[in-house]
């Protein structure tokens, strides 16, 4: 079973509550999963599988406790070698242009760093669900096996 790190962008909590509700989905499909709020890269570079959930903040900027961490992974662009990942994006399309900025910047790092995308980014509209676990928890059941091939 896969190692998975859960890299989360979260300025009031929703994200990372979204993170530790994916954690027990994959603990009870028999993977292990580490949540990471102020991740490094040698957490990333353990991971064999990466699962990175940001909400927006600002004018679509990624969260301040992730924004480091993805400033270096585009600095030092450690090569994941193909190793899967996905991303989820938390945001409110009433903001525009600016909905899940975060979310779309995070991808093309991961593409950047040659990662190989289980699925294409995975959009929670706030304007759309109170609760984004009740779209992300069903989204992350159907990608496992792409995880896992």
């Amino acid at each position: 079973m896969a190692s998975f790190g859960l890299f989360v962008g979260s300025v009031y909590g929703n994200a990372e509550h979204v993170a530790d509700e994916c954690r027990t989905v994959l603990e009870k499909h028999g993977h292990s999963a580490t949540v990471y709020m102020d991740p490094s890269i040698s957490d990333f570079e353990k991971a064999d599988a990466v699962l990175m959930i940001s909400s927006t903040t600002g004018q679509g900027d990624i969260p301040p406790n992730l924004e480091f961490f993805i400033m270096d992974l585009r600095d030092k662009l450690p090569l994941m070698n193909g190793k899967p990942f996905a991303v989820v994006g938390l945001g409110d399309s009433s903001y525009g242009d600016t909905f899940c900025g975060a979310g779309k910047q995070i991808f093309e790092v991961m593409l950047e760093c040659q990662g190989k995308p289980v699925a294409d980014l995975f959009i929670v509209d706030a304007m759309e669900t109170l609760e984004p676990e009740a779209e992300v928890l069903p989204w992350l059941e159907q990608q496992l096996p792409k995880f896992e091939s």
